[in-house]
């Protein structure tokens, strides 16, 4: 067991289905396209898949529950405000302060997309998040426009800027993805979604 870590895999109390469905509301607001319930479930997929690779799955379990649960493109502090959010409602529920405070830096992890090298529950909660990159084209199309409509207030040249500048962000990694598994099955196709939507967006 990793230093730090005071409970055995799976002994996290589940959250409760009163609270799993006002957490279903909240990402059923209208303004979402992508990070919706869908998103989370798909999430939840690849860590039932991938639960082998977790020291403490519960814990990735409870971020990716949490970790769009406020969103506001308009905002630049919604995964402060999610982590604020996984504080006040895991302590409401008798959840250790540890395991809270565990949850909540991985869900603040999500602002920037980066976690320590050692720190390999963070470092996969973080991939699964971005499983979409390495999506089927088609599949990714559909994210990204998902994403344009969510960001449907920003002038088009303006979302073409910012969006190319995001998109570069992540191609000038060294790693894509960190955990060494999901890097060998991810990062080709990942990277060739990103520098075909590149592509698109600093075409004239």
């Amino acid at each position: 067991m990793r230093r730090g870590y005071h409970v055995p895999m799976n002994a996290l109390p589940p959250l409760p289905d009163k609270l799993l469905a006002n957490l279903k509301d909240r990402y059923a607001e209208p303004h979402r396209h992508y990070h919706t319930l869908a998103h989370v479930e798909a999430l939840l997929r690849h860590l039932d898949t991938h639960r082998h690779l977790a020291v403490q799955p519960g814990h990735i379990e409870a971020a990716i529950w949490y970790h769009d649960v406020v969103y506001d493109t308009r905002r630049n502090d919604n995964e402060v405000c999610s982590a604020d959010v996984v504080r006040f409602e895991l302590m409401s529920i008798g959840w250790l302060g540890v395991d809270v405070e565990r949850v909540a830096t991985m869900v603040e992890a999500t602002q920037h997309h980066r976690a320590g090298e050692g720190d390999t529950d963070s470092l996969l909660f973080l991939d699964l998040d971005l499983s979409v990159l390495a999506a089927a084209p088609a599949a990714y199309d559909t994210y990204a426009a998902a994403i344009r409509a969510e960001f449907d207030w920003v002038p088009e040249a303006d979302w073409r800027a910012g969006r190319a500048r995001v998109l570069q962000s992540f191609i000038d990694r060294p790693a894509i993805y960190r955990t060494p598994e999901l890097h060998a099955a991810w990062e080709a196709a990942a990277r060739g979604n990103l520098a075909r939507e590149l592509a698109t967006l600093v075409t004239p």
